[in-house]
């Protein structure tokens, strides 16, 4: 996909500069049940907070994260690597509904974008940013905005806005005009940009 977006990508003079940085895609080849227990981790969690406390609970798991092991991990062990009650809650629910369906890239290959969103989020504890996430770190969708992301918005508008004026959610949708169909990849880079500072 890096290859095919790459041109159109370039076409933003902002985003040219972030293409010869960053290498977007340089992370663990994570499973998809683990993608979304990172994703719920993550949720309203800084950047290096939700690192710690994912690295403490796959310690926990003996680094094998599969539904079966949450479900039969230890609460007290998973509450005292730092999950909140509500969150061990939320990955043993998607426990049990990765045990129930298929939520694999394979699975999901002909459902649309707003139908794996509605799937997801039928799953308590996982909402629409969670659900976004799965699409494009998990899904590998090409054209998934996820406007509901702090980093993102304020990558946006670091980049586009000099950091000195909010943008409306429609101002960025509009900047982000010039990346389609692959606003997952330049999400990605804004992502490291961000990252990065």
């Amino acid at each position: 996909m890096l290859a095919e977006a790459e041109p159109v990508l370039r076409g933003d003079p902002v985003m040219a500069s972030l293409v010869e940085k960053h290498d977007p895609y340089v992370e663990p080849n994570w499973t998809e049940y683990e993608r979304l227990c990172i994703s719920i981790i993550n949720q309203q969690l800084s950047t290096a907070s939700a690192a710690a406390v994912r690295g403490r609970v796959f310690d926990v798991l003996s680094d094998d994260v599969t539904p079966e092991s949450v479900l039969e991990a230890d609460d007290e062990a998973l509450r005292d690597a730092g999950l909140s009650r509500s969150k061990v809650e939320y990955i043993r629910n998607a426990a049990r509904a990765f045990r129930e369906r298929d939520y694999s890239r394979s699975g999901l290959a002909d459902h649309t974008n707003e139908e794996v969103v509605d799937a997801l989020t039928e799953i308590k504890g996982v909402g629409e940013w969670t659900a976004r996430m799965y699409l494009l770190f998990v899904l590998e969708r090409p054209d998934v905005l996820p406007l509901g992301d702090l980093a993102v918005r304020r990558g946006i508008e670091q980049l586009y806005a000099n950091g000195e004026e909010e943008l409306t959610r429609g101002e960025m949708r509009e900047i982000a005009e010039a990346w389609r169909p692959y606003r997952s990849v330049a999400t990605r880079y804004i992502w490291a940009e961000y990252e990065s500072e």
